[in-house]
This record gives C-alpha cells, sequence and structure tokens, in this order.
C-alpha cells in the first residue's frame, strides 16, 4: 500500500518546531572569553583596560595613553601603581622607562633610557682599596687562619671573588675562600702572590641559601718556616649563572 502523504497539522507541528530550533541558534552566543588559534589587535588608538569589579583603576592599562603616547600600566588591586612603561610628555617618540613602584609609590627600580643599563637603584660600589701590604690582611701563622670575613645575603646563584695576595720576600703561603664554611673556588687554594679570582656558584643547592645570610672568610697560612701571607680583597659581587 503506497504510504499517505502527512497531513497539514503534521506539516504545520513540524515546521513551528523547525522555526524555534533556528530561533534558539541564531539567539544564543557563545561566551566570547577564549581565542583558540589566533590573536587580538587593536589599532586606530585603542586601548585595553582590566578593572576590578567594584570599579576604580584600571589593574591594567595597555595602548594609547596621552596625546600620541602608547604605554603600559599595572597596579595593586588596592589601587597603587606597581609598574609602568610610559613618559607621559605625549609624544610618539620619547624613550620611555620601565619603572617598578612600592606600595608607597616610591621608585624601586628604572633603567636608563638615556645611556642604557641600570639608572635605579644605586649599587655600592667597592671604594679604592689601600696598597701598602702592611694595612692589608695579613698573618704569619702556619695554619690555615682567617684573616678577613664578611656576611652577604643572597640573591643571585652566582658570586665573583678577586683577592689580590703577597707574601714576605724568601716565604711562601696558601690562600683560600671559605663560604659558610666550606672551601669555595677553583683551585680551592692560591699560591701567594697569584691571584685568587673565581666566578662560581654560591652554593651546590641555590634554594637552600637564597635571601639567606652566608659567611665568607678569606684565610691563609705559611707554607714556609716563617713568612707573612697577606690576602687583600678588591671584588665581589653577585651575578646570573653564565
Amino acid at each position: 500500500m503506497p504510504q499517505l502523504p502527512e497531513d497539514i497539522i503534521d506539516r504545520l507541528i513540524q515546521l513551528e518546531r523547525r522555526i524555534q530550533q533556528l530561533s534558539t541558534a541564531v539567539n544564543t552566543r557563545p561566551a566570547q572569553n577564549t581565542i583558540s588559534g589566533g590573536g587580538v589587535e587593536i589599532t586606530g588608538g585603542g586601548y585595553l583596560s582590566v578593572r576590578p569589579p567594584a570599579g576604580g583603576p584600571a589593574v591594567f592599562a595597555v595602548g594609547k595613553w596621552t596625546g600620541d603616547e602608547y604605554g603600559l600600566a599595572m597596579r595593586r588591586q588596592t589601587g597603587e601603581t606597581a609598574l609602568t612603561l610610559n613618559k607621559g610628555d605625549g609624544t610618539s617618540t620619547s624613550m620611555q622607562p620601565l619603572r617598578i613602584f612600592d606600595k608607597a609609590g616610591r621608585e624601586l627600580f628604572s633603567d636608563d633610557v638615556v645611556s642604557g643599563g641600570l639608572a635605579r637603584p644605586w649599587l655600592a660600589m667597592l671604594p679604592p682599596q689601600n696598597t701598602a701590604l702592611s694595612t692589608w690582611p695579613l698573618t704569619t701563622a702556619t695554619t690555615w687562619t682567617t684573616i678577613a670575613m664578611s656576611y652577604n645575603v643572597i640573591w643571585q646563584p652566582y658570586m665573583r671573588l678577586l683577592i689580590n695576595t703577597r707574601v714576605s720576600s724568601g716565604a711562601t703561603g696558601n690562600v683560600r675562600v671559605l663560604v659558610n664554611g666550606t672551601a669555595w673556588g677553583s683551585p680551592l687554594t692560591v699560591t701567594s702572590a697569584a691571584d685568587f679570582d673565581y666566578t662560581g656558584p654560591v652554593a651546590a643547592d641555590f634554594g637552600s641559601v637564597f635571601r639567606s645570610q652566608v659567611k665568607v672568610e678569606v684565610q691563609a697560612y705559611v707554607s714556609s718556616a716563617s713568612g707573612t701571607v697577606y690576602a687583600n680583597p678588591v671584588l665581589m659581587h653577585g651575578c646570573q649563572t653564565p
């Protein structure tokens, strides 16, 4: 028996169902919070600002600044400026300094946009040392003796230390460095009057000394029957892993 065509009521019900499906598809939009396989580009003088739910200054802002300048700024969620990359003069040609601020707005770090390098903070430098041997740390002992010592808080994994060494006429001696009581350097000892000049890890496990105070000692001894060994530290600084 041949199949009979659907009656008009069935056709209307199907048509109504399809219209509802189309209406739902048109009015339902996926969340616009994910980018896959592409990027976002803001042109024509635009900018991006991220503000906290309660309002107030943007915790992150990037793009058009004042005048023709483009810049960037980050704030703490409590409103204080934490980082900026802008000049504030409204021009598009100014070299912009990178600045980091503490919670009170004091500048902790900035780069030198004129010559390059670091602008702030000002770092301590070793003043010229006395070249008169009689004023240097010294020993006449025939066993390892600490003749100079300092304490330093460690922030960087490597350290460089340069020590000038001397010995009195006719005598021989050795110099070494201890870091927290462990011999440090390569070689571990130098013969006076060779300089001790070494750059290496502060400790085998940097995590164990990071932000902690370490003790650095210069030790020396006279290996001949008598005499004097001198050692004068002239350079010491932390540095990154090579």
